[in-house]
C-alpha cells in the first residue's frame, strides 16, 4: 500500500513536525477525485441534452467523458485500497439482486457502447441473488467492462450464474482475449504491470483482492481470466463464495 514511512521536519520555531506522507497521498487523491467528479458531472450534462448529437465534437465528448470516468474509477480504487490496507474499509456484504446489479452498471456505459457499436447482452436469471459489497463488486465489474469496451469488436456479453455453490460472473468480448504472457501469470496479477505498455496492473490487482475478501464457509472469491467463451476473446471471471 503507501508504504511511505513518516518524516520528521521542523518548522521556525524548531519544534518537530510530524509529516505524514501516506496522509498526504491520500488526500491529495481525493481531492483529484472530487474535481474530476465534478468534471464528470458537467460532461454527462452536455452529453444528455437535446444538442448534443449535433455537435460537432460530440465524439470527442463522449471519448473525454470514458476518460474521466476511468481515471474516477482508478482513484477510488487507490483509495479503497488504502483504506483495506489500513483496515478501515467499511465491507459490508449484503443480499443483491444480480439483475438489477448488473443492469445498473451496464447503464453507466450506454453512450460509450453505442459510441463504438458494441451491441452487449446482459445473461442472468431474474431471481439469482447473493451476497456482497455492491460497491467493491460494482468497481470489478466496471474495470472489466472498461476493459472490455477498448479491446471488444462489436460484442461483450456479461452474465450470472449459480455453480456449485458460488456465483460466477463473467464479462466476455469478441476481442483478440487476452495476452499468453499475462494468462501464463498463474494467477499472479502483479506480472501484469508494464510500465512501458502503460499497464500499472492496478485494475487487476484490486479485484484479486476484492475477491479474496469474500469469503464464506471456508471458501474464499477467486478472479480468473482465460480466451475463448462464447464469443472466442477476452473472458474476465469472478467467482463468489
Amino acid at each position: 500500500m503507501l508504504g511511505v514511512s513518516n518524516k520528521q521536519q521542523t518548522n521556525a520555531t524548531n519544534i518537530p513536525v510530524v509529516f505524514n506522507m501516506a496522509n498526504f497521498l491520500v488526500s491529495s487523491v481525493h481531492d483529484m477525485k472530487n474535481s474530476v467528479s465534478m468534471l464528470i458531472c458537467g460532461l454527462d450534462k452536455v452529453l444528455t441534452s437535446a444538442e448534443a448529437v449535433h455537435l460537432s465534437t460530440h465524439a470527442e465528448l463522449v471519448q473525454m467523458n470514458h476518460e474521466a470516468k476511468r481515471i474516477n474509477n482508478r482513484l477510488i480504487q487507490l483509495l479503497t485500497l488504502y483504506k483495506l490496507g489500513q483496515k478501515i474499509y467499511p465491507f459490508d456484504p449484503q443480499s443483491i439482486c444480480l439483475d438489477d446489479f448488473l443492469r445498473t452498471t451496464v447503464a453507466q456505459y450506454a453512450q460509450l457502447l453505442k459510441f463504438h457499436g458494441i451491441h452487449l447482452e446482459v445473461h442472468v436469471h431474474p431471481d439469482l441473488y447473493w451476497y456482497f459489497d455492491e460497491d467493491l463488486i460494482s468497481g470489478v465489474i466496471g474495470n472489466a467492462l472498461n476493459n472490455a469496451v477498448r479491446h471488444a469488436h462489436h460484442h461483450i456479453v456479461i452474465s450470472a450464474s449459480e455453480c456449485e455453490g458460488k456465483l460466477t460472473l463473467r464479462v466476455e468480448d469478441d476481442g483478440d482475449g487476452y495476452p499468453v504472457e499475462l494468462l501464463e501469470g498463474n494467477g499472479n496479477v502483479m506480472q501484469s504491470v508494464n510500465f512501458h505498455g502503460g499497464s500499472t496492473g492496478l485494475g487487476l490487482y484490486f479485484s484479486a483482492m476484492v475477491a479474496h475478501m469474500h469469503r464464506n464457509h471456508g471458501s474464499r472469491g477467486e478472479l480468473h481470466l482465460e480466451n475463448g467463451g462464447s464469443l472466442q476473446g477476452a473472458c474476465f471471471v469472478l467467482h463468489l463464495p
